[in-house]
């Protein structure tokens, strides 16, 4: 019987992110994550739970199994088909902002002056049918889905704001360099676009637990049009 830690290793070395922790021994809910979603890419009960079958899998030569090309991804092709939509200006408001609401969980709310970027990612993952974080904190995407080690096209990035230990932005990876992560995102001053973020400030990038792990790709460098220096509030 593998222990806790072995599981982990093989988790890690499938691309699964744990966190800063890694192979630590402790079967929190990072690593149950990770099993969960190794399980339903391996076509396994996803329970949770690494039996003996999950063992056996998680042991095979083979470690890339049902890994998908990063095309075609449902939420990220209803995003760009957004990408332009804008506040209504004044006292009025757009209804396909407030929409996003209604589709995120939230439908009491009819303005779009209320921040919505959470809502903007929940909305095109609910739409996809993935069940999104159901929160309208930026943030409390940091810890849905299955964590990744680093950005994949249509991977959805929380950055931090300031010092705050709450306040942040979301949006969907459609470009990184070394430095500069692009997100397609909504309320980037006040609209949906492509904007560059420093990568320092991206805290994590997720991935829905019910779609095998991205194959290894490069994204784009450079994103023509991007723009920086957006309003996130």
């Amino acid at each position: 019987m593998a222990t806790v830690a072995d599981i982990q290793r093989a988790l890690l070395a499938r691309g699964y992110d744990l966190g800063p922790s890694g192979a630590d021994g402790d079967a929190g809910p990072r690593t149950i994550a990770a099993v969960t979603a190794f399980q339903r890419a391996a076509g396994l009960v996803a329970d949770g739970i690494a039996g003996p079958k999950t063992q056996a899998a998680l042991q095979k030569a083979d470690i890339s199994e049902r890994r998908e090309a990063p095309d075609k991804l449902g939420w990220l092709v209803l995003a760009e088909a957004l990408n332009g939509l804008k506040e209504a200006p004044g006292a009025k408001n757009n209804p396909e902002v407030v929409k996003l609401f209604a589709d995120a969980g939230f439908p009491g709310i009819k303005t779009d002056s209320t921040a919505w970027c959470a809502a903007f990612v929940n909305a095109v993952l609910e739409r996809a049918g993935h069940r999104g974080s159901r929160s309208l904190a930026a943030r409390s995407l940091e810890s849905w889905g299955v964590g990744l080690p680093a950005p994949a096209l249509g991977a959805i990035a929380t950055k931090k704001r300031g010092n705050s230990s709450w306040q942040g932005h979301t949006g969907l990876v459609v470009g990184a360099s070394k430095d500069q992560v692009f997100l397609l995102g909504g309320n980037q001053s006040d609209a949906v676009n492509v904007a560059a973020f420093k990568r320092s400030e991206i805290v994590a990038y997720r991935w829905p637990g019910d779609v095998p792990l991205p194959a290894p790709h490069a994204l784009p460098t450079t994103i023509a049009g991007a723009r920086s220096g957006v309003s996130e509030a």
